[in-house]
C-alpha cells in the first residue's frame, strides 16, 4: 500500500478564514499526512527563549491549511478520522506567559495583580513519557489541539475556539477518534495544528506539552447533514464540544448539541435525552484559558439503543 500523500506548507495560517487560498485539495475517502508546527512555530527551544522576546505577537498557533475537500458544500458535515499522530522531535516545550493562563489576570479578565513570572520549560520525551522534574513521568497521549473548518464570513485568530472547531485543546481529538465539523463554506477549508504530547484538563497555564508532529487523517463527507457544533466519536463514547464564556455557557452549548445528536440519530425524545444525560452524562474541560473556553459533554455508547 502506498504511503499517504504528505501535506506541508511554509506559509502557515494564523487565522481560520474563508478567504485564504487552499494549500491542497483532497477527495472524500482520501488518507493524507499533515505536517504541523508547534504553537510557537519552533521559536522556543531553550529556557532562554522567553516568549516576550522570540514570538511575533499576535501571530501565534500556526495552522497547516486551509485544505479544501472536493464536493464539500455549505450545510454538509466534514468527517475527520484521526489515524495517527507522530511526534517529530524528542522534546516538548511549555511556558508561563505574562497575562495569559487560567490563574492570572488577562486581557479578558482584567485584574490589578502583577503578571506572573515569565518562564520556559523544556521537557524530554523518552520511552513514551514526558519527563518532568522530580522524576515525574507523564504518559504521552498526543492529540491535535486545533482542528477546524473555515467560519462562513469571519477571519478568526488561530487561538480562538468556536462552533467551527478551532483551538479547543480537547484531548479527545486523538488517535482512533472521529471528529465531525460543520461545513460553512464550499470546500470546507480545513485547518489543523497545535499538537500536544500531553495535557491536563483545562490546560491550566495555557501552554501544554507543545510539539511538532505528523498527523494522518482520513477525510469523509456527510452531504446534506448539518450540525451546529463539533462532535467527536470514539469506540465507546459520543462527545460534543461547546466553546464560549463563561465556562457554564460552553457546558450548556455542549449538552444541547449532545441532546440534539441523541434526538436525531438514536430515537430519543428531548426529555428522555435530558434525563439520560442528567443521570449518566460526563463532562471535561478542554481549555479554560483561551478567548473562549471549551467544554466536552459525553455519553457512553453502552447507554444507547443497540
Amino acid at each position: 500500500m502506498a504511503a499517504p500523500r504528505e501535506i506541508r506548507t511554509d506559509r502557515y495560517s494564523y487565522v481560520f478564514s474563508p478567504y485564504v487560498a487552499p494549500i491542497a485539495t483532497v477527495r472524500p475517502g482520501e488518507v493524507v499526512t499533515i505536517v504541523t508546527e508547534d504553537a510557537f512555530e519552533s521559536r522556543i527551544r531553550s529556557a532562554a527563549d522567553l516568549p516576550s522576546k522570540v514570538l511575533n505577537f499576535p501571530f501565534l498557533n500556526p495552522q497547516t491549511g486551509p485544505i479544501a475537500i472536493e464536493g464539500a458544500r455549505k450545510g454538509d458535515t466534514l468527517v475527520v478520522e484521526i489515524l495517527d499522530i507522530e511526534l517529530t522531535r524528542d522534546w516538548v516545550v511549555s511556558a508561563h506567559i505574562p497575562h495569559f493562563g487560567g490563574l492570572t489576570g488577562t486581557a479578558d479578565t482584567a485584574l490589578l495583580n502583577e503578571p506572573l513570572p515569565e518562564k520556559v520549560f523544556v521537557y524530554a520525551v523518552r520511552d513514551g513519557h514526558v519527563e518532568l522534574p522530580r522524576g515525574i513521568r507523564v504518559p504521552v497521549a498526543p492529540f491535535v489541539g486545533t482542528i477546524a473548518t473555515a467560519p462562513e464570513i469571519e477571519a478568526i485568530a488561530a487561538l480562538v475556539p468556536g462552533d467551527f472547531g478551532g483551538n479547543m485543546d480537547v484531548p479527545d481529538t486523538c488517535i482512533g477518534n472521529t471528529v465531525r465539523l460543520p461545513v460553512r463554506v464550499d470546500g470546507a477549508l480545513f485547518y489543523t495544528g497545535d499538537v500536544h504530547a500531553a495535557q491536563g484538563d483545562g490546560e491550566l497555564c495555557g501552554v501544554a506539552c507543545e510539539v511538532t508532529a505528523r498527523v494522518t487523517v482520513r477525510f469523509g463527507l456527510e452531504q446534506g447533514r448539518t450540525i451546529k457544533w463539533p462532535r467527536i466519536e470514539s469506540a465507546t463514547e459520543l462527545m460534543t464540544v461547546g466553546s464560549s464564556r463563561p465556562l457554564e455557557d460552553a457546558a450548556r452549548i455542549a449538552w444541547v448539541e449532545l441532546i440534539s445528536w441523541l434526538e436525531a440519530d438514536y430515537g430519543f425524545d428531548r426529555w428522555e435525552a435530558y434525563q439520560l444525560l442528567t443521570q449518566a452524562g460526563r463532562m471535561r474541560v478542554g481549555n479554560m484559558v483561551d478567548p473562549k473556553y471549551s467544554m466536552v459533554a459525553k455519553i457512553e455508547k453502552r447507554f444507547l439503543p443497540g
